[in-house]
This record gives structure tokens, C-alpha cells and sequence, in this order.
């Protein structure tokens, strides 16, 4: 099954990144940057007709340029600790049953953005990396290791045993997210966004952190309160 990623930013990110495999235009389309990145990388360019981009983009907005790609290779647990062993902090973040791949995308680009060593979700009950995913992600899905497991609560263990602690986020807790201290190596664990984080799971947690509002509305999307959070602990 062909892989394909669609949009402007992100398709120039894949090629930058060299994991496009083909490029696909729309008839008259001229965006010099996108075309010379191909050339330089010997990329074949096909230019069809917008109804094809339609058909492959599934209905999304693809601003007239999709291109094919590798086939997304998750990342091991163990894969992701090694990589962050010597770091001065490592930080993973486990995401717990996020359904909407718009969130994930958007977390993706977080992580990316505040030096996420990796992110672990669950191979069921979670939305995969797909091509809404990496569109909103605009090319972090190519810097970000990703893992998928099929229980969270085994990898928090490991994660434990390699020195981790474990920050939950969860709206019924008592310290507020800005009175923790955070140090050394850090999983931090967001949930889905109807059920948030699963009792099991808050239990295995160190610390249950929230982060106050005074607003009307008692929530924060996901990935918006996914990107306060990093950006505490990394500052």
C-alpha cells in the first residue's frame, strides 16, 4: 500500500528530509522550491490532474503536491531509551489512547519542537501514524521516533527500571503542573480526549500534575496542554 504525505510545508520537509520516493504535481504547479528539492534529488515528478490529488489525498487539503514515502518504521521502546541515554535530560512522552490525528500531529510537532527523544502509544485504541498524521506534523513525523506497544503499563515499568519518573496529566490532580520540580530522566503521559488517562495508569504514575484554569471551559485540547507541559519542563 503506497504511503503518501500531502501539503506544501510537509511535502518539502519529506523531500528535505529524503524519504520521498516520488513526487506528484498538479498540472501549471510552479512552486520553485518544491520542484528544485525534487531535481536535486533525482526525484521522478509526475504532473496529473487535481482529481488524482483529490483521489489520493482522500479529500484533503493537498495544495497541489503529494509525495510518495517509505512506509513509516516505527521505533522500539528499547530503541528510544538508548538513543536518550547519555542526553542530560531525556524526556519520552506516552500518549494514552489520543484518537484524533489531528492532536497527534500536532503533538508530533511539539515533541519535535521541545527535543522529545520519542513518543510511545498504544497499537490499539490510538490513532497510527497515517497521512492526516504526518500532514499535521509538518515533517516532525521525520525527526520523531515513534513506538508502538501493546501495553503501556509494561512500558512504564521499563521505563521505570531505566530511571525514568512519571509525570501523569489528569485533571483531578492536586499539585498544579508550574509547583513540580522536574529532574532528571522524564516520561510525561497525556490522555485521550474523552476518557483521559486510564486509572491503571495513574496508579503507575510518580506524579499526577494539572494544569490550572480560570477560564469557563474546564479543558484544554490535548495537544495544546501537550505543548505547555514540555515547554515547563524543558524551561
Amino acid at each position: 500500500m503506497s504511503n503518501y504525505v500531502y501539503g506544501r510545508l510537509p511535502s518539502l520537509n519529506c523531500l528535505e528530509a529524503k524519504t520521498a520516493k516520488r513526487l506528484f504535481v498538479q498540472r501549471g504547479f510552479s512552486d520553485a522550491r518544491i520542484l528544485d528539492a525534487a531535481k536535486s534529488n533525482n526525484l521522478p515528478v509526475k504532473f496529473v490532474d487535481i482529481n488524482e490529488l483529490n483521489k489520493m489525498a482522500e479529500g484533503g487539503n493537498h495544495q497541489g503536491v503529494i509525495v510518495e514515502v517509505e512506509e513509516f518504521k516505527y521505533s522500539t521502546l528499547d530503541e528510544i531509551i538508548l538513543s536518550a541515554k547519555d542526553k542530560a535530560q531525556p524526556l519520552v512522552l506516552i500518549l494514552d489512547g489520543v484518537e484524533d490525528p489531528h492532536n497527534f500531529g500536532a503533538i508530533i510537532r511539539s515533541a519535535d519542537a521541545f527535543g522529545v527523544d520519542g513518543i510511545i502509544i498504544k497499537n490499539r485504541n490510538q490513532v497510527p501514524v497515517n497521512m492526516t498524521v504526518s500532514k499535521v506534523s509538518t515533517g516532525a513525523i521525520n525527526y520523531v521516533k515513534i513506538a508502538q506497544v501493546s501495553n503501556l503499563n509494561n512500558a512504564i515499568n521499563t521505563l521505570k527500571d531505566n530511571g525514568y519518573w512519571i509525570y501523569a496529566s489528569d485533571g483531578s490532580a492536586k499539585d498544579s503542573y508550574a509547583d513540580i520540580k522536574y529532574d532528571g530522566a522524564i516520561c510525561l503521559i497525556m490522555g485521550s480526549e474523552g476518557e483521559g488517562i486510564s486509572k491503571l495508569v495513574l496508579r503507575n504514575s510518580d506524579f499526577i500534575i494539572k494544569i490550572p484554569m480560570s477560564g469557563h471551559v474546564n479543558s484544554l485540547n490535548v495537544s495544546v496542554a501537550t505543548g505547555i507541559l514540555l515547554a515547563r519542563i524543558r524551561n
